[in-house]
């Protein structure tokens, strides 16, 4: 029942309404989730539906995508007195409109992480420009810490061209 941008096989309600089903029946319901499930998944609304129906649940945590690509990578989200904080921020709302929050973490000396922000690239890249030079470096991290990975280290300047150049596309 997997999502991806253009392609949802269930709708939200369809997956909620089949864990309920299964799990009525007296079946266990794993939902194995990519990524990380509580942000800008839609675990929430899950597990909502699911304690609603009077369904008992259990969520086993894992590394949060972001945590584990950026270490793997050597990108530190936090260093001491050049970055005391990280934002992780979704690309898009649910309504498919660039986000706002982009415009204010754009102003921030924190590391930004950006889930979900390829269809927005360029925008999101103005609204740094606004507030960083042209030189900040930035990383695109395609299906991070798999096989499929791809990776590019650029800066604002050249981000974009870059991506094109490497084909470098969802998720990241």
């Amino acid at each position: 029942v997997g999502k991806r941008r253009d392609f949802v096989k269930k709708t939200q309600a369809e997956i909620n309404a089949l864990i309920i089903a299964y799990a009525s029946k007296g079946l266990d319901v794993v939902r194995l989730k990519g990524g990380d499930p509580m942000v800008f998944g839609r675990a929430c609304e899950e597990l909502e539906a699911a304690q609603k129906a009077g369904l008992s649940t259990t969520v086993v945590a894992g590394i949060a995508s972001y945590a584990g690509i950026a270490a793997q990578h050597q990108i530190p989200l936090t260093k001491r007195a050049e970055h005391e904080s990280f934002w992780v921020v979704t690309g898009h709302t649910r309504s498919g409109k660039l986000s706002s929050d982009i415009a204010l973490a754009a102003q921030s000396t924190a590391t930004v992480l950006v889930l979900m922000g390829m269809r927005f690239l360029p925008d999101i890249v103005d609204h740094f420009k606004k507030y960083k030079s042209g030189s900040h470096p930035v990383a695109v991290i395609q299906n991070g810490t798999t096989p499929a990975e791809k990776s590019l280290v650029a800066n604002l300047d050249t981000i974009v061209d870059q991506v094109d150049e490497y084909d470098i596309d969802n998720p990241a």
